[in-house]
């Protein structure tokens, strides 16, 4: 048995080598690729993903994890063979339903759109990016099709991404989630505006780069095996254990903007920083969910990032880097300013309350596109319309409404979204499992310390990489299951000290 499953993992490395090369090219083309390589470019990775399915999908290896079936039974579940049988086996049998030529076919496409957008969206020109988004969704329903039987169109989408939830459950959280928000919203809102105006001076943009870089190794950030770049949307991408990078974007008439994206995208790569090396090139060395991953972009961003502690410390140091900008701001200004609430249109500049409303908005979106409910034709009228009657304002253009995302334009329409917010949710959740088991924690920030979170993520969340399943870790790690409650308790708090709620 040893030298079959020794084999299972030889075969997996080779998949996940021309997997890794893939994502470069992909991450070359969100940096510096120039866009005269945007045709060649979509050949390329299209090439690359289908070797890689077609590597996967190999009959050879159902036969393997077939013939590991006695010896995975054996072990113990919390073992790393264990889990790494289990982990493939769920991996495979979802995978071998998609032909390999409808993946690639998917790859050209979804290059080739992501291309348009980053032209299209400056240019506020949506109907240039239409027939692209058309063809996603078409094949966004195609691939929810190799999957019969589902209660909703959405919910093979939306299981690789989040395993265990089906487009029902998220519906039933985002119900029982905006209930609580909507009201807090509504006060926050009602109330004179923080005043932000110290955070759109003129920051040079080396200077940010700089400062949010400092920030990122002081919460764990190991740049010997990671870096920044900049990039029209912000992502964090893997191509080993060794190397997982981030990206940024910067204003430099809005400090925030690079800043927070940084916090962000450096909870993401703790993460992945934190798995086992033990995992390197398997199907575990990964995160387990797109919730439980947000939920640590999430935490060091907002829980963590904007926080009157984590200031106290940083605040000094910001304000010698940008001593014209910020030298005279009080502290207390500055940290209302970074927290203001406000119904505003980008879901990437939202603050913690409205920005889940930005999320359900989408869900929505992709549900009724899904189900034939809404054409791709009626995206911007419907986008103007439900943003109204959500925040009461209307997007100016196409640009800062249905195009600001990329997600639609550089993948499947379905399962796009809802981890965002469940992210926020169980971020609240981890966190305060962490402050049981620590209750110095919240000094230590003060202090401009972030080992004992740190580590407490990593040995309770990180390290597994994708062993357990989200439902899984979120139990081992808390004791419960998912929650809402920890989240709201958070808000009310946080922002109860900074406005009047009732």
């Amino acid at each position: 048995m040893q030298a079959k499953f020794k084999e299972l993992k030889t075969r997996l490395l080779e998949v996940n080598d021309i997997s890794s090369a893939a994502g470069l090219l992909h991450w070359d083309q969100s940096t510096y690729m120039p866009p005269g390589g945007a045709a060649a470019r979509a050949r390329q990775t299209a090439t690359l993903d289908r070797i890689a399915h077609e590597k996967f999908t190999d009959p050879a290896i159902g036969k393997l994890l077939d013939a590991l079936t006695p010896y995975e039974k054996s072990l113990d579940y919390d073992s790393d063979e264990a889990g790494l049988i289990r982990a493939t086996r769920r991996k495979y049998e979802r995978a071998i339903k998609i032909p390999a030529a409808f993946m690639a076919k998917v790859t050209t496409h979804t290059s080739e759109s992501y291309q348009v957008w980053t032209e299209a969206r400056p240019a506020n020109d949506f109907e240039r990016v239409r027939p692209y988004l058309e063809k996603t969704l078409e094949y966004s329903r195609e691939c929810a099709n190799f999957y019969p039987g589902y209660d909703h169109i959405a919910d093979p989408l939306i299981e690789p991404r989040d395993y265990g939830m089906k487009a029902a459950d998220v519906r039933r959280v985002f119900g029982d989630l905006r209930k609580a928000l909507v009201p807090i919203a509504a006060a926050i809102t009602s109330q004179p505006p923080a005043d932000d105006t110290c955070l759109h001076k003129h920051y040079p943009e080396e200077k940010q780069l700089e400062f949010g870089m400092k920030v990122a190794e002081q919460f764990g950030y190991d740049l010997t095996r990671g870096r920044q770049d900049k990039t029209h949307h912000p992502f964090m991408t893997k191509f080993s254990l060794g190397d997982v990078r981030i990206t940024t974007r910067t204003k430099e008439d809005s400090l925030g903007e690079a800043l927070f994206c940084t916090m962000h995208e450096t909870g993401h790569a703790l993460y992945e920083q934190g798995i086992k090396l033990e995992f390197e090139g398997t199907p575990l060395a990964r995160g387990t969910s797109a919730g439980v991953h947000e939920s640590q972009s999430r935490l060091w961003e907002n829980i963590v990032g904007r926080s009157k502690g984590f200031w106290k410390c940083f605040y000094p140091h910001l304000q010698n880097t940008f001593l014209e900008q910020l030298g005279t701001v009080p502290l207390d200004t500055f940290h209302r300013a970074i927290n203001k609430v406000e119904k505003s249109l980008i879901r990437t500049e939202a603050d913690e309350v409205t920005y889940n409303l930005h999320v359900m908005l989408r869900f929505d979106f992709e549900l009724a596109l899904l189900e034939g409910e809404m054409e791709i034709k009626d995206l911007p009228n419907a986008w103007r319309e439900r943003f109204e009657a959500d925040f009461g304002i209307v997007p100016p253009d196409d640009k800062d409404g249905v195009m600001q995302d990329v997600h639609w334009y550089f993948g499947l329409i379905g399962g796009s979204f809802q981890g965002y917010t469940l992210g926020n949710i169980l971020g609240a959740q981890f966190y305060e499992k962490a402050l049981e088991a620590h209750p110095e924690i919240p000094n230590n920030i003060e202090k401009g310390e972030f080992s004992t979170l740190h580590t407490w993520l990593k040995n309770n969340i990180y390290q597994h990489g994708s062993k357990y399943t989200a439902p899984e870790i979120i139990e081992r790690a808390t004791g419960k299951p998912m929650t809402i409650e920890p989240y709201i308790d958070y808000l009310q708090t946080k922002y109860g000290e900074l406005y009047t709620l009732n």
